[in-house]
């Protein structure tokens, strides 16, 4: 078998593995929290840095397109340049959810480390705002996001682009679910 042909083998093994270890009962809690929000007329935020801001952006056209429920990520360059000088990196999406956050709303937050300080803010402030939050994380079992979600999602992995592959294919497979039992 050649190096590469191993590889692949070997990464689409690690990746199925993965993907399916998924509890179901919490994924269908989170469905039904995300219907919840849509029957309400509220609205979720995605949130996430990197490959995870970009997942984000994908879901948020999905949940909105396919799911019918009002959703957005916060990737707009000039918010997140703005946001950041004015009130620190740190700060940028707590600060972004202070002008849009409503009862009522989710937050989704995605983080390959589940570590990056500037969703932990986030996910605190909406946390308190009394949001549901839902979070998607890797590397650490015991990292700090998996602390303050309603419900918490773990890929057990170090290896950003398994986690965040993992992390993408459980948010689609939630749309094109709530998109099958409509």
């Amino acid at each position: 078998m050649s190096k590469f042909k191993n590889f692949k083998k070997n990464w689409n093994d690690d990746l199925y593995s993965l993907v399916n270890n998924l509890d179901e009962e919490d994924m269908l809690e989170f469905v039904k929290e995300i219907l919840s929000v849509r029957a309400a007329g509220n609205e979720i935020f995605i949130i996430g840095n990197g490959g995870s801001a970009s997942i984000a952006e994908h879901l948020a056209v999905d949940f909105t397109n396919v799911v019918k429920v009002r959703c957005q990520a916060f990737t707009n360059p000039s918010l997140i340049t703005c946001f950041s000088n004015d009130f620190g990196y740190e700060n940028w999406l707590k600060k972004a959810l202070e002008n849009f956050l409503k009862k009522g709303d989710m937050v989704i937050s995605i983080s390959s480390s589940g570590e990056s300080k500037n969703i932990l803010n986030a996910c605190e402030f909406a946390k308190d705002r009394g949001s549901y939050v839902a979070t998607f994380s890797g590397f650490k079992e015991n990292n700090s996001l998996r602390l303050l979600g309603d419900i918490n999602f773990y890929t057990n992995s170090t290896k950003y682009n398994l986690v965040e592959s993992c992390h993408q294919s459980w948010l689609l497979m939630v749309v094109d679910y709530i998109a099958s039992i409509k």
